[in-house]
């Protein structure tokens, strides 16, 4: 009892220290297990190469607490070199833009832009405008922008609709590869998941050389409901935030989950990739409840299978992909940084004050991190 309560109370004084660094306050580095596979060097979705990511956050006054997060699949002209991408459906109580063309094709041609539900007309009009800037893209007359969003008005002044085409260019223009900052930023500043503050997450998987050594990142925009479980804890249950535990509470809300990989697949086992994000989804305890807009954007970043823009008429595409027998990997691999993902938006998010003095705390990461310990111990 006393080695347990010694080892306790290291572990809580370690999270205290380290709640300040990005590398060590992640859940995975406090003793967090998630899955068998291991994760990239970053442990996110930029450890798929070549991938950018941006963020505007957009806190002002007592009730402006939104923003806006850009995805970017490569550096270059995305236009012009198209991926095969593929979009599903968890419940589709959203606002999607872009869903029908890229099922319809089986590409995008755009930076994916998440932000708050009444933005996605700015974000449309941002990503079309910094589209038609880019050179080459001079004779361009029809740009399918991609834009996710969750419902932030609990916090954020939605209705103030204070999102800007030329906020969604300024996160555009300020991706980069390396590190992601998680919870309160960009698209994730004024959301909530399981009845605390949510945010933006993000996780990898590499597969073993074996397996074809392919990496699978995923980021999240975490703002729904159900009854939370961290490495098989009910946390939901035991501090009492769950659906329905009175007639007033509720689980809507929403999570667009955005899949990245270098394994050369086409749009239709992207799709079947992207199903499997919401198994993942699905181990933290969210239910994809009626009033939730539960998307996942999957595409593949390998420069063999693009799509030129400006390939010679009549031309054929010889696209080499990954076979379905050899999927299985993939697909526990994108569950397990779905899950991680989820989870890591949730550590990473802090209190937060909005729209007319309403506060939704953070998870209590120590009650949490005491639990685990009791039913994993070193």
């Amino acid at each position: 009892m006393k080695i347990h309560s010694l080892r306790l109370l290291s572990l809580i004084f370690f999270v205290s220290l380290v709640s300040e660094s990005y590398g060590q306050s992640r859940p995975r580095d406090l003793g967090i297990p998630f899955g068998v596979l291991p994760s990239g060097k970053l442990n996110a979705i930029t450890d798929v190469e070549g991938l950018k990511v941006g963020h505007l956050t957009k806190i002002e006054g007592e009730s402006i607490r939104t923003g806006v997060t850009a995805i970017l699949p490569h550096g270059g002209n995305i236009f012009q070199e198209k991926l095969p991408a593929a979009i599903y459906v968890g419940n589709g109580f959203g606002k999607l833009a872009g869903v029908t063309q890229v099922q319809e094709l089986g590409l995008i041609e755009s930076p994916i832009i998440l932000t708050n539900t009444l933005s996605v007309a700015a974000g449309i009009e941002g990503t079309v405008r910094y589209v038609l800037s880019q050179d080459g893209n001079e004779s361009v007359q029809s740009v399918n922008a991609v834009v996710g969003e969750t419902n932030d008005g609990f916090l954020n002044d939605i209705r103030g609709m204070h999102i800007r085409p030329e906020d969604v260019i300024q996160a555009i223009q300020s991706a980069e590869p390396g590190e992601i900052e998680e919870g309160n930023v960009g698209a994730g500043t004024g959301t909530v998941c399981f009845g605390w503050k949510g945010g933006i997450g993000t996780s990898s998987r590499v597969l073993p050389h074996s397996l074809g050594g392919y990496t699978v990142g995923v980021l999240v925009q975490s703002n729904f409901g159900g009854n939370l479980q961290i490495a098989g804890i009910p946390v939901g249950e035991k501090l009492e935030k769950y659906p329905f535990r009175s007639a007033i509470e509720k689980a809507d809300g929403s999570c667009m989950i955005v899949v990245a990989t270098d394994a050369p697949l086409e749009s239709r086992n992207l799709e079947r990739l992207a199903k499997r994000a919401m198994m993942g989804l699905a181990k933290t305890g969210g239910i994809a409840s009626n009033g939730s807009g539960d998307y996942v954007i999957a595409f593949s970043t390998a420069e063999e299978i693009r799509s030129k823009y400006n390939a010679e008429s009549g031309s054929l595409e010889n696209l080499q992909t990954i076979r379905n027998d050899d999927m299985s990997s993939l697909f526990m691999a994108v569950i397990e940084a779905t899950e991680e993902a989820i989870i890591n938006s949730l550590f990473a998010a802090e209190s937060m004050s909005g729209k007319e003095g309403r506060t939704v705390e953070a998870l209590p990461k120590e009650k949490i991190l005491e639990w685990i310990n009791s039913n994993h111990p070193n």
